[in-house]
C-alpha cells in the first residue's frame, strides 16, 4: 500500500484560513503581495500561503496566473477616476491623469501592466470607455482622441516611473540633501549649467519634484488642445 506523503520537517505550512475563499480576496491578495515585493515575487504557491489555504484551492476562483494579474490590472483601473463626459475635457483628462499618477504610484509593479492584458476586465473597460466619451465629447475626432489617450497615457506612465526610480523622496528634504552632496563633489566650473540648475531651482526652499508633474501635464493639455480642430 501506498503511504501518504509527509511534508519535510520544518516545511512551511499554509495557515489555517478560517473565512471562505473567494475572488476578490484571491486578487485583494495578490495585489498587497505585488506592492510589497514586486510583481515577480508573485507565484501561486507564495500567494497560497497568504491566504492560508493550499495552492490548488485557487484554482476554484482563478484559472491561472494570467488570470490572476488580468484581475490585479482592473482592480488598479478601478482606482482610478473616471472622466465625465459633460465637463470640460482638459479638466478631466486632468484630473484622471492626477488618479492615474497616485494610483501608479501606490501599485509601482502595475506601470508597465496596465495596457499589457488580453482580456480586459469590466473596469479596464469602464475606464477606456470614459476617457474616449470625455475626449469625444471635448470635440476629438476618433482618431484625434486615439492620439490623445496615447499621449496622455505615455506621460503619465512615464512621469511616474522616473519619479519611483528617483534616489531620494520627491518632496521633502532627500533632494536637499542629495544635491547639496553632489555638488561638493562636482567641478562647478565643468558644469556650469547643471551647477545653476541646482543652485537657482532644485535647491531653493520649497522645491519639490512632484510639481514638475503638473508642468509637464499642463504643457501636453496645451498640444493636444492646439491639434483638436486639426485631427480629423
Amino acid at each position: 500500500m501506498r503511504r501518504p506523503s509527509v511534508p519535510p520537517e520544518g516545511a512551511a505550512k499554509p495557515a489555517r484560513r478560517r473565512e471562505p475563499l473567494t475572488r476578490e480576496a484571491v486578487l485583494r491578495t495578490a495585489v498587497a503581495l505585488a506592492d510589497r515585493d514586486g510583481v515577480a515575487a508573485l507565484t501561486m504557491r507564495r500567494l497560497a500561503e497568504r491566504l492560508g489555504v493550499e495552492a490548488m484551492s485557487l484554482y476554484h476562483h482563478v484559472a491561472n496566473k494570467d488570470a490572476i494579474l488580468d484581475g490585479m490590472v482592473d482592480a488598479v483601473f478601478g482606482e482610478i477616476e473616471l472622466p465625465a463626459a459633460d465637463g470640460d475635457w482638459r479638466t478631466a483628462m486632468r484630473l484622471r491623469a492626477f488618479s492615474a499618477r497616485e494610483a501608479l504610484k501606490r501599485h509601482p509593479w502595475a506601470v508597465g501592466l496596465l495596457d499589457s492584458r488580453a482580456n480586459p476586465g469590466p473596469e479596464t473597460l469602464r475606464h477606456h470607455e470614459a476617457v474616449i466619451g470625455s475626449l469625444r465629447a471635448g470635440g476629438f475626432s476618433v482618431a484625434g482622441a486615439a492620439h490623445a489617450f496615447s499621449v496622455l497615457d505615455s506621460y503619465v506612465y512615464g512621469f511616474t516611473l522616473q519619479e519611483l526610480g528617483l534616489p531620494f523622496e520627491s518632496t521633502g528634504d532627500d533632494l536637499e540633501t542629495l544635491g547639496a552632496a553632489m555638488l561638493e563633489r562636482m567641478p562647478r566650473d565643468e558644469f556650469p549649467h547643471l551647477t545653476e540648475m541646482f543652485l537657482q531651482h532644485a535647491l531653493r526652499p520649497g522645491y519639490a519634484y512632484a510639481d514638475e508633474f503638473a508642468v509637464g501635464l499642463d504643457l501636453v493639455l496645451d498640444g493636444l488642445d492646439r491639434c483638436r480642430e486639426t485631427w480629423r
